[in-house]
């Protein structure tokens, strides 16, 4: 251990609220957990913060529990295993105003957290450390995390939620505690970390970045961290989270190309140069035209759930429509459709007694059964989303038990 432990850190007196909590979360930590500890409660000393350093346990079976009980620190355990799970425990247990949250294995230097105390102090809600205006030291970070996970990911989550942090990974961070908690974060992996950025930033709060430095850790072994699988978390929550971008976008270009090209076919061979698009091309642009459609209905429907279930605020171009919507519309939309289908098919059939129900000419039957399906399938998804839709319409009863409650 370090003679920084014989600095205490400042108790808050009677009656005042503490400002500020250090919490690290810990599984098996015991190399480099005691220098973290001091650390922190150096800086709280020297700063003349009234605040506290909590340890939030994960399961640790190398004696980390003592060594954070034996410095003054606050263990906190938290059985349900993941990083978020550790770091949610922690939160709701702190007693601070603000919260920072930094990683038990030395990498961040947590002598050094008056920039992110002066922006919270200043109204950040979150504060956002950045290792790649700090800097990150030879070997801190590995390779592919440096140059593809980090920077891709985060240039991912300011493409599709337009928010002005460029490194959505950093492990040190603070926050206002209450507004944490109001959001109700509920990730218990690594992709923790981007749903606090991505929440704090759906809920409008103020937010800013302040650089930091990365250290290699001092552990002898390998992080938790797993590269491809946390990578996929993070990537699949962001993905998730954004309807707009996983379904309403692809499923809008694919709807457009698809249509367009089934209505220019259903007239007659499309004539591209050298290349032309007869029947066989008809039928996969009708199908790109139902997968895209179906992607929009997953879009609006991910989009209402959403707004039922309050993860996601109303967006300003989805209110309006959703305001419009009732189920006898949209039901109505789809009878239209369905309606069409119908009409065409029964125009081909009439056209078909009038040959004695003989052979036809293939080509030509299939030029309008294949947009006659079309519009069969399309009105059909449209009645059925629409129906679904109402679900969240319905207004729920408590059972008398939950009333007695």
């Amino acid at each position: 251990m370090t003679d920084l432990g014989t600095i205490p850190q400042r108790a808050a007196s009677d009656g005042e609220p503490l400002e500020l909590s250090i919490v690290m979360p810990c599984l098996n930590e015991a190399e480099t957990l005691a220098v973290c500890i001091e650390k922190a409660q150096s800086y709280l000393a020297t700063s003349g913060i009234a605040g506290e350093v909590i340890v939030a346990d994960n399961g640790s079976t190398d004696g980390s529990q003592a060594i954070a009980e034996s410095l003054g620190a606050r263990v906190v355990p938290v059985a349900r295993k993941g990083y978020g799970s550790a770091l949610l425990g922690g939160i709701a247990a702190a007693r601070g105003r603000f919260v920072i949250m930094g990683d038990a294995d030395d990498s961040y230097d947590f002598l050094h957290l008056d920039p992110f105390v002066e922006a919270l102090r200043s109204g950040s809600t979150l504060v956002m450390g950045n290792r790649f205006r700090g800097g990150i030291e030879p070997g801190a970070m590995p390779f592919l995390h440096k140059y593809l996970g980090n920077p891709v990911l985060s240039w991912i989550g300011r493409l599709f939620f337009r928010i002005p942090v460029r490194d959505f990974h950093c492990g040190l961070r603070g926050f206002d505690r209450q507004a944490a908690l109001d959001l109700g974060l509920v990730t218990t992996g690594m992709e923790f970390a981007s749903e606090m950025v991505v929440r704090f930033s759906l809920a409008g709060q103020p937010m800013t970045e302040v650089p930091t430095r990365l250290a290699k850790d001092g552990r002898s072994r390998p992080p938790h961290l797993r590269t491809w699988t946390d990578g996929w978390r993070h990537l699949r929550f962001l993905l998730m989270f954004s309807p707009t971008w996983l379904f309403l976008l692809p499923g809008f270009v694919a709807a457009v190309i698809g249509l367009l090209g089934t209505l220019l076919i259903a007239v007659g061979p499309l004539e591209l140069g050298a290349v032309t698009l007869d029947v066989s091309s008809l039928v996969y642009f009708s199908g790109l035209t139902v997968v895209g459609y179906q992607a929009g209905l997953f879009a609006f429907l991910s989009k209402l759930y959403a707004a039922h279930e309050g993860f996601l605020p109303p967006s300003r171009r989805f209110s309006p429509w959703l305001a419009r919507f009732t189920v006898e519309r949209g039901v109505l939309v789809g009878l239209a459709l369905f309606v069409i289908g119908v009409g065409i098919g029964i125009a081909q059939v009439a056209d078909w007694a009038r040959h004695d129900f003989g052979a036809l000419d293939a080509s030509e039957t299939i030029r309008l059964a294949v947009p006659a399906a079309l519009a069969l399938m399309m009105g059909v998804q449209t009645i059925m989303a629409s129906m679904y839709a109402g679900l969240f319409s319905i207004a729920i009863r408590a059972s008398d038990a939950e009333a007695d409650e």
